[in-house]
């Protein structure tokens, strides 16, 4: 091999590594997000809309509304880190713990949604029979790229997929699994949308939110565990 294609593979070597080590500090960012900093990120997946209708006119009392106010946080990679963040704050976790905390997160086959519901405006309770599905934005009703979603409510106990915001006692709170993979193990979206579409059923009631995917939503809907 001559001097100058040594030079030439050892500095693509080089190009490597600084690219490597670059990745590998920007997924250890988290750990030196400020409080103010983790909720904000956290926050920018948290989106809200309402389930049912609000008529025109209606009296003071709520005899005459007719929906539930709905609030729904996509648990992706920032969002998970940005949970986590903040319970390292709290509880004055070392970095290994944290790092724990997100392994624990991201072992959930499927992608979580943290779902809040205020039941106030609607019968004052959530019904047992509601449902939920998540879809590419604008794929029709009974799709098969619909995906059906499954409360799970042992995952309270998972830190890093909880709320990043102060809670609200005023909504009754969820965890739904929307599994990426069918029963055969194949991928439900053969690409990744470009937005993805939460719908949320009460009674003959619906409701609906959207999140734009970025690039490491779009890595994480094709990593899920097989």
């Amino acid at each position: 091999m001559s001097s100058r294609a040594f030079r030439m593979l050892f500095i693509l070597w080089l190009i490597l590594i600084t690219q490597q080590s670059t990745s590998a500090q920007q997924k250890e960012d988290y750990l030196t997000w400020t409080r103010q900093q983790a909720t904000k990120i956290g926050l920018k997946w948290r989106v809200a809309g309402r389930v049912g209708w609000r008529p025109v006119r209606f009296e003071i009392t709520y005899s005459g509304v007719y929906f539930y106010e709905l609030r729904a946080t996509l648990m992706t990679p920032e969002a998970i880190r940005a949970a986590a963040r903040i319970e390292q704050l709290r509880r004055h976790l070392t970095d290994d713990e944290t790092r724990a905390l997100v392994m624990e997160a991201e072992k959930i086959d499927g992608l979580v949604v943290f779902i809040e519901l205020n039941p106030r405006e609607g019968s004052g309770v959530i019904p047992l029979n509601w449902h939920t599905t998540l879809r590419p934005k604008g794929v029709k009703d009974d799709s098969p790229q619909e995906i059906g979603g499954t409360s799970t409510p042992a995952l309270r106990h998972v830190k890093a997929l909880t709320r990043v915001g102060p809670r609200d006692y005023a909504y009754d709170v969820f965890w739904v699994v929307f599994p990426i993979r069918n029963t055969q193990g194949k991928l439900t979206w053969e690409t990744a949308p470009d937005e993805i579409e939460l719908v949320v059923g009460i009674n003959d009631m619906r409701g609906r939110v959207s999140w734009r995917v970025n690039d490491s939503l779009r890595q994480r809907l094709f990593t899920s565990t097989e």
